[in-house]
């Protein structure tokens, strides 16, 4: 892995208080979380212990100091997180956002009380403390997440769950924010499902760095055969699946050469995922296929789409950065018999080799082959998806609306058996027909992403509350589908 996911997740830290309240709470509350936290190997900033009364935050002055520091560490700092252990200061926490303008995820806390500690040394009120908070913070305009429910003690399994499920929004977000796309090639001409506005994804902070495919190939064939570089790529691909009899030196140091440049261009662009002009210029131009050196990278950390999908690239990001697994790239490709709720997913396949159950086979094109010739079509990976938890999640950007919409779901993978050559994933999604009615009537393309896990709850707050861009949940929240049309 590497950028953010290579990094621990780092908060700031706003422990309120209020003077009418025993500030010992408040002490209590700071070293409790600050020990959670580093149980869960998140980083913090937080204001020195001794600066502050009770080491918490509950005036103009604290904020000051509080929003000064988190400036200085804008840099590591990936969301803000707000204990409550009484009913605290709410100006004193509004100040402190508003102050440091880092316009970060904010997380919400508020202590429980308990029902035989309520006396004035004792009592909290912070149930009714967190309503003032975020009544400040919706009237400043700061986006803020809850926790799953009202309140929680700070050392409970609940909150140490909030956190986790925060620090995956807030990684989802910096990382959409600052992400880096590779374009290599154009969009083949007959894809225009797989147009996008650069512009759209340009106001959100993604980045994409185009470079003609003939460039590519052109530094593939300038690299000598002796290159310890293309020596170690060799073994690399000898390692990562079954080789089929089609599988000659030739083809396999052609399959080199071109995944070692990709990733030497990637590094210097300093690129998180590409999109690849996979079909069918590289075949016709170089003679092998691209699929081998995108599932290689997707394994790595670095997904990449097929047929110069920009918005497919930034979907597998998405998916990587919530969730952490590495995402394969399908097309919602088959109807499975009659069962309403199953389709078929596949792709000809780059999917990383940890979406199939069993070592892949390395082999030829299918499709490709037998209308090109096999020849040229070498380096795809082909297997069965292995059974399993997944969750599905597609962008696209909505040129006639301005804006950037997008739908996310669960659903699973499973181990029916289906005669198609290529990488197939038989999946079965909740409410499916619902899914496609709302795929159709919005104008979504029939790529998709998919990741093993659950993190769909993880992708919507992200994109969502913080990047305002419009989703569909499909996992049965309360985000209708007619809202996108």
């Amino acid at each position: 892995m590497r950028g953010i996911m290579a990094r621990p997740t780092c908060f700031g830290l706003i422990i309120g208080t209020r003077n009418i309240f025993n500030g010992e709470l408040a002490r209590q509350a700071r070293a409790q979380v600050l020990a959670r936290l580093d149980g869960l190997g998140i980083d913090y900033v937080i204001p020195p212990e001794g600066a502050t009364r009770n080491g918490a935050i509950e005036s103009v002055r604290d904020a000051a100091l509080c929003a000064e520091l988190f400036r200085k560490e804008s840099e590591r700092i990936d969301g803000i997180v707000v204990i409550l252990p009484n009913f605290s200061d709410e100006l004193g926490i509004v100040e402190t956002l508003a102050r440091s303008r880092l316009n970060l995820p904010v997380l919400v806390q508020a202590s429980d009380d308990e029902n035989d500690k309520v006396g004035l040394a004792q009592r909290r009120d912070s149930f009714c403390g967190k309503l003032s908070v975020c009544n400040n913070l919706f009237q400043n305009g700061i986006r803020f997440t809850d926790t799953a429910t009202h309140t929680c003690a700070v050392e409970s399994d609940a909150f140490a769950e909030d956190l986790r499920r925060f620090a995956a929004v807030c990684r989802t977000a910096r990382g959409l924010r600052n992400a880096r796309i590779g374009q290599i090639g154009t969009r083949p001409g007959a894809f225009r499902t797989v147009r996008y506005s650069e512009k759209l994804l340009q106001a959100t902070g993604i980045v994409v760095e185009p470079v003609d495919l003939s460039e590519i190939l052109a530094r593939a064939n300038k690299v000598k055969t002796g290159d310890p570089a293309l020596k170690a790529k060799l073994a690399a691909i000898r390692a990562y699946g079954r080789l089929a009899p089609e599988a000659v030196a030739e083809k396999l140091e052609r399959q080199a050469r071109f995944g070692l440049v990709v990733e030497r261009w990637m590094d210097e662009n300093d690129l998180d995922a590409s999109a690849i002009q996979c079909w069918d210029s590289i075949q016709y131009n170089y003679g092998c296929a691209s699929c081998l050196s995108m599932s290689m990278m997707g394994e790595e950390g670095r997904p990449s789409a097929c047929e110069t999908d920009i918005a497919g690239a930034v979907s597998m990001y998405a998916l990587l950065l919530a969730g952490g697994n590495p995402p394969g790239f399908l097309d919602w490709n088959n109807n499975f018999a009659g069962h309403p709720d199953k389709c078929v997913g596949t792709h000809c396949a780059n999917y990383p080799r940890s979406f199939f159950g069993t070592e892949p086979e390395i082999g030829t094109l299918d499709i490709l082959g037998n209308t090109i010739g096999r020849e040229s079509c070498f380096g795809a990976v082909k297997g069965k998806v292995k059974a399993g938890e997944m969750t599905f999640f597609r962008m696209s950007t909505d040129d006639t609306a301005g804006r950037i919409k997008g739908y996310v779901g669960h659903g699973r993978f499973t181990d029916d058996p289906y005669g198609m050559d290529g990488g197939i994933a038989v999946c079965e999604v909740p409410r499916l027909r619902k899914l496609m009615a709302t795929l159709c009537a919005n104008g979504f393309e029939h790529h998709v992403a998919m990741a093993r896990g659950s993190c769909a709850p993880v992708i919507r707050e992200a994109t969502e509350k913080y990047l305002g861009w419009a989703i569909y949940d499909h996992t049965g929240g309360d985000n209708d589908a007619a809202a996108l049309i």
